[in-house]
């Protein structure tokens, strides 16, 4: 880095991951500046959860309280048989306040557009824009635009996701990293709004998500990795779910014909990345690029914190930023690891492979509140070192 300017950072992907961390990289004096292969902010409308060391984060960029405004709302969780009729049921609510839970439940459309709102006004941002080559020496890294000219900055920070341009361009192919874990899942927006209800059969998964005057509906299915598939062909999704559901019960007839009419369906692999390193010289990988815990972990929660922390280390030795690398992976490595080892478990609770499964599901759901509010007080009892952020 050049003595006495402050260094210019790259961020790939206008996420929840690069958008907080280029928040806090100005915050602290660094550069950044952001490029979106998109026109303009791009994320799904799926439901995720702000909990942990994310809400420290959210609170100390001062966005908790819109956080708050633009929660889902969902209050209860129903589980329904092919007819329709309740076969199982969670109160959400009741389970929040028994674990004495500060999360909150925001679409990941609206918790990016708060992000991004945040820090703005201290960032360059470079949409429908992507990298086409990355090359490093002892100062710097050389970034070819496919739009854009050229450019050289002190640090790249790959925050673009499970299919990664900068873990391609800098690390390897996707296919070195990037490992299915034997499931797919699709989302897509429905007009009207609804309760959260969940309709199983032995494999598969359709809901319907409420979302503030709006619903998600959402498809899961168990499937070993698909011939051919392509996560931007979204006429070859829409065949996908029309043969993989044919048959199935409830609304799920209804949600198939929408499917096939829809302009925003999303469909991809349930996928965990795992890399030995997730920084190569000057470049960083960040969130899901460096370490996906698939759809049933953390993802957002964890690209906040990670962000927080890259910030952090950089910010306390800019000079060095492969020794403030070395210890952001340290740090977050203890965070993410555990979350990756959850997926079995959290899979048989939400797309039971059997018959039995479901019905054993079912049963047990009405007993998780209580459950929850029993470990919260194991908790009190036993208290445990927090993983927030460091106090600034």
């Amino acid at each position: 880095m050049n003595p006495g300017t402050n260094p210019t950072v790259l961020i790939s992907g206008a996420g929840i991951g690069g958008t907080t961390l280029a928040y806090w990289l100005a915050r602290h004096g660094l550069r950044p500046v952001v490029v979106e292969r998109a026109a303009g902010l791009r994320s799904s409308g799926s439901p995720v959860d702000v909990r942990g060391p994310a809400v420290e984060v959210a609170q100390r960029m001062g966005v908790m309280e819109r956080l708050r405004e633009a929660a889902t709302n969902a209050t209860a969780l129903s589980f329904v048989n092919s007819t329709g009729r309740q076969v199982g049921r969670v109160n959400t609510r009741a389970l929040q306040q028994a674990t004495g839970s500060r999360e909150v439940e925001v679409t990941r459309t609206d918790l990016a557009s708060v992000l991004y709102e945040a820090g703005r006004d201290t960032t360059e941002y470079l949409f429908g824009d992507t990298m086409t080559a990355l090359t490093q020496d002892e100062t710097g890294v050389d970034v070819t635009f496919e739009k854009a000219a050229p450019r050289r900055f002190d640090l790249v920070i790959g925050a673009d996701g499970l299919h990664s341009t900068t873990r391609r361009l800098a690390f390897g192919p996707e296919a070195e990293f990037v490992r299915h874990m034997g499931m797919y899942v699709a989302t897509m927006q429905l007009n009207g709004s609804a309760e959260h209800v969940i309709h199983n059969a032995p494999g598969r998964m359709a809901s319907i998500h409420p979302v503030r005057g709006r619903a998600l509906a959402a498809f899961i299915f168990r499937s070993p990795a698909l011939k051919d598939f392509n996560h931007r062909d979204i006429e070859q999704h829409k065949q996908i779910l029309t043969d993989v559901y044919a048959g199935d019960g409830w609304q799920v007839p209804e949600l198939l014909g929408r499917a096939r009419a829809a302009e925003d369906l999303w469909l991809d692999s349930v996928s965990q990345v795992r890399l030995d390193r997730w920084s190569n010289g000057r470049i960083v990988l960040l969130g899901d690029a460096a370490s996906s815990v698939s759809l049933f972990g953390d993802g957002s929660t964890l690209a906040m914190a990670g962000a927080y922390t890259l910030a952090e280390e950089l910010a306390a030795t800019p000079a060095t930023p492969r020794s403030a690398f070395a210890r952001y992976e340290t740090k977050h490595r203890t965070l993410v690891d555990p979350k990756q080892g959850n997926i079995t478990v959290a899979a048989a609770l939400m797309v039971p492979s059997t018959r039995r499964g479901i019905a054993a599901r079912n049963l047990a759901s009405r007993l998780w509140p209580a459950a929850a509010a029993t470990g919260w007080l194991r908790s009190r009892i036993t208290p445990r070192r927090s993983p927030a952020p460091a106090t600034t």
